[in-house]
């Protein structure tokens, strides 16, 4: 029937033509976007979202990895590949403490504690024996400060890092201070940490004590 209603949509044009020589070619869809990094697998023109280690030795050197690639590199990689034994038990006592230096908490031979100790042992003097049982008398207590000298906080503290008692002389201040700086010196202690405390207390101590006119 001529000129019969025909329904035409508007907006709307489901025909698709080719494209001609003037369109652009369609977009890679695995090309890499603007920032993309390239995956470091031969051949893989994938983006790059994770990155490995290069080796053992080169922790913070990095391949960069699609997942999938980044997945397989990490299934055949052995950290501990070529260790023995007991580099690996060494590797693992270092990492659990952060791959860092430690030092032990116990007293070194130069610290305070042990000169001290050592310096009235079996002799009866620096420390309590009421029961006599290291012989010599040790149940000797050590002396008071001398008649009329009065000591401050200070003077006391530096007295006992020197290893002496309140009522030592100028001449026993310094022998002793000389003493200590050379059993601490470096060359004397083997490097040893608590000896290198040891000696910064000791000229501390030793300057307070000269200002107090008491060295």
């Amino acid at each position: 029937m001529a000129g019969a209603f025909q329904y035409r949509p508007r907006f709307i044009d489901i025909r698709v033509r080719p494209p001609g020589p003037e369109d652009d070619a369609r977009d890679d869809v695995h090309a890499l976007k603007s920032g993309e990094r390239a995956c470091d697998h031969p051949g893989c023109r994938t983006a790059a979202t994770a990155r490995a280690p290069k080796s053992r030795d080169m922790l913070h050197e990095h391949y960069w990895f699609c997942q999938p690639h980044a997945a397989d590199y990490n299934r055949n990689w052995n950290f501990f590949a070529g260790m023995s034994d007991a580099e690996i038990r060494l590797r693992m006592e270092r990492s659990a403490l952060g791959d860092r230096p430690t030092w032990d908490f116990k007293a070194g031979k130069n610290s305070r504690e042990a000169a001290s100790a050592s310096r009235g042992f079996a002799s009866g003097t620096g420390y309590r024996d009421p029961f006599d049982l290291f012989g010599k008398g040790g149940g000797a207590v050590p002396p008071a400060a001398a008649p009329g000298r009065r000591l401050g906080k200070l003077e006391r503290a530096a007295l006992a890092d020197l290893d002496l008692y309140e009522d030592a002389d100028a001449t026993r201040i310094r022998a002793r201070y000389t003493e200590l700086v050379k059993l601490c010196h470096p060359d004397a202690n083997g490097g040893d940490r608590s000896a290198e405390t040891k000696l910064q207390r000791t000229i501390r101590a030793y300057q307070v004590l000269r200002k107090a006119k008491l060295a």
